[in-house]
């Protein structure tokens, strides 16, 4: 495996255990357990940052001159990416709204 498929496959597992955390916090909360709605947010974004860092990684190559081949991985991993940030707007968004209805 070489490098850059070492860093999809870093952003592909990290973004995808994020976003599990962020469907099960709303589930956490449909469960009326603030807490572990709290603790899977917070390790969700934790786990978002190192997809972040290591997507990071490429783009500071790419800044460096040195070219980073487009494949169909790293297309995977950026979707992948994308897709968390969307389910932790739509979980943040989730959450404020079952608190308003529910204080």
């Amino acid at each position: 495996m070489n490098g850059l498929e070492e860093v999809c496959f870093s952003i592909i597992s990290t973004v995808g255990a994020a976003r599990s955390c962020f469907v099960e916090a709303i589930d956490a909360i449909l469960e009326k357990n603030e807490e572990k709605c709290k603790n899977l947010m917070k390790d969700g974004d934790e786990m978002m940052l190192e997809g972040h860092r290591a997507h990071a990684q490429l783009i500071a190559q790419e800044a460096c001159g040195n070219n980073v081949q487009c494949t169909l991985l790293l297309l995977h991993a950026e979707d992948q990416l994308m897709s968390c940030e969307t389910i932790k707007i739509i979980a943040e968004k989730f959450i404020y709204m079952y608190h308003l209805n529910n204080n």
